[in-house]
């Protein structure tokens, strides 16, 4: 009678076999909040003078923000892949929950716009629970379209699609007037559908009816058009609509080649508006300059690496589409609020990833990153049998190829050391 074997540790309940997870997506993600970290507190006495607050306020208020945010981590990266699927429906309920009490609490007087959940002096931006809820709820749904085989259908796919799109877009960017997270959102679904295989003809309908509707959004709200007038000529009215846009350059500007360092600068000193938040790239630029942005730009180059490194392995279509959805979360919000401190996009009011101060966005990447993390524990160099139709099918627009390029690496150098 053959001894009963034990199931190994390395191998979850679905069959995935489970491995060492991608500690340098940790490292990195580590090193650019401790650089935001540092920023915070370089302009901490500058923040506290405009509030009446006291110097180690804000440095302390960011420790413990990001002393939360490695809690979510630490939770999200220990749930197994295969429960997340199965909280898609609470997520959407708790999402829109928290969407309905911004829209139905009380506004403050220096931000009008029902964005915030404000209860005892804290404050919760309830799009960065709609953007996490988002990553689960379309991974979901478009791998079951994947497995289904209808991702070209207009009834079963296409049509879901555009209401979750005319959905955001009437929350998000007409409710809550945050045009910069709507685009973020779009962005998501746009490369979500694409690398879970929607056909680039209708990728690019949806496209025109987007295009349609952020003109039409612009162009129905006053100081919408106003930004895009301030961003075409920002000089022409530095004291007023464009006053933000004109002090970021003159931040970037003055910082030069190396900076003026950690203890100089003047911009946080009620020059520039949200300067630990919105702006925080200009101050950086004023503190370390060119070299320094060039660091950072890097930093945030080898994380999203690293993420694409991670979708490209993920064991199955689920994971790989929810890995999307964080790469496009991350970077196009990178994206955007780099080019507005920089002249190259309008200013759109979103922070940036890991740097800004702020508890609902760092809690909210760190939940994302957590996601990523547990994904590279089951990453694989080789398609098998628990991989379903849509890793087979190469979603993401080569990944099969590399697939099989790594297959056929490792075959030649086992022949070789034969």
């Amino acid at each position: 009678m053959l001894p009963r074997t034990r199931r190994p540790l390395y191998q979850d309940r679905s069959g995935q076999r489970r491995h060492r997870p991608d500690y340098i997506l940790v490292l990195l993600s580590v090193l650019l909040l401790v650089t935001g970290l540092i920023v915070v507190y370089a302009i901490s006495p500058g923040l506290a003078a405009q509030k009446h607050v006291s110097d180690n306020y804000f440095v302390t208020k960011q420790l413990v923000t990001i002393l939360l945010g490695v809690i979510t981590f630490g939770v999200v990266s220990q749930v197994p892949l295969r429960y997340w699927q199965g909280l898609r429906w609470p997520l959407i309920v708790l999402a829109g929950a928290a969407t309905l009490a911004a829209l139905a609490l009380p506004v403050s007087a220096d931000y009008p716009a029902h964005r915030w959940i404000r209860l005892g002096g804290q404050s919760l931006q309830s799009v960065e629970m709609i953007k996490f809820a988002l990553v689960i709820c379309l991974a979901g749904f478009l791998a079951d379209k994947v497995r289904g085989g209808v991702m070209a259908d207009n009834k079963q796919t296409v049509q879901p699609l555009l209401i979750v799109l005319v959905v955001l877009g009437i929350v998000v960017a007409g409710a809550q007037r945050d045009l910069g997270s709507t685009g973020v959102l779009v962005f998501m679904v746009a490369a979500m559908a694409y690398v879970a295989g929607l056909p680039l003809k209708r990728v690019m309908q949806i496209s025109a009816i987007i295009v349609v509707g952020t003109v039409l959004a612009v162009a129905s709200i006053g100081y919408r058009r106003d930004r895009i007038l301030t961003f075409l000529h920002p000089e022409q009215d530095c004291q007023d609509a464009g006053y933000q846009a004109c002090q970021a350059l003159i931040a970037v500007g003055s910082g030069g080649i190396a900076g003026k360092g950690l203890s100089h600068g003047a911009q946080a000193y009620g020059y520039l508006p949200e300067a630990s938040n919105d702006s925080i790239f200009a101050i950086m630029a004023e503190k370390f300059g060119f070299i320094g942005t060039t660091l950072l730009v890097a930093l945030f180059m080898g994380l999203f690496s690293r993420v694409k490194s991670i979708l490209e392995r993920a064991p199955d279509a689920f994971s790989r589409l929810m890995v999307t959805g964080v790469l496009a979360w991350l970077s196009t919000q990178t994206l955007i609020n780099i080019g507005a401190m920089i002249g190259l996009l309008p200013l759109k009011g979103i922070t940036l990833p890991f740097i800004s101060a702020g508890g609902t966005s760092v809690i909210f990447v760190a939940a994302a990153i957590g996601l990523v993390f547990q994904v590279s524990r089951y990453t694989t160099f080789g398609v098998n049998e628990h991989h379903d139709q849509a890793a087979v099918a190469a979603p993401s627009r080569g990944t099969a190829v590399t697939y099989r390029t790594r297959r056929g690496q490792a075959a030649g150098e086992a022949g070789r050391g034969r």
